[in-house]
């Protein structure tokens, strides 16, 4: 799935590329269904919308470890995933019911930056 910028996640994934040009690869998410709303990567070996199903479920099990620890009050904002080259964010927005997930190469991207962008865009997603 690609993105059109008629809908908030389109514009969301549109206003993310053009601020994070040297990104990897971003998807909006539902995160009950694990369905990519718009999508974008600039690499024909990362594919957005398998990443988005598979970080569906580290999204919905970090909420139940939460649930299960009970820490009433912690809402989670982002997930971080350092890999050697790459960084995943996974930006919840809406309570957590949809999600912005974000693939950016390591050495070419200030993390605050990115994820200040992810932030900034999450509002359109509300």
């Amino acid at each position: 799935m690609a993105y059109s910028s008629t809908n908030p996640a389109g514009k969301a994934v549109e206003n993310i590329i053009n601020d994070l040009p040297q990104l990897i690869a971003v998807a909006v998410v539902d995160t009950q269904s694990g369905m990519t709303l718009a999508s974008h990567s600039n690499s024909p070996s990362l594919n957005p919308e398998t990443a988005a199903a598979y970080n569906t479920e580290v999204v919905k099990q970090k909420q139940k470890a939460m649930a299960a620890l009970k820490l009433q009050g912690e809402t989670i904002d982002d997930i971080l995933i350092s890999l050697t080259n790459q960084l995943h964010l996974i930006n919840l927005v809406d309570g957590g019911k949809k999600f912005i997930y974000l693939a950016v190469n390591a050495r070419d991207t200030n993390l605050a930056i990115a994820r200040d962008v992810l932030r900034q865009q999450s509002e359109l997603l509300k």
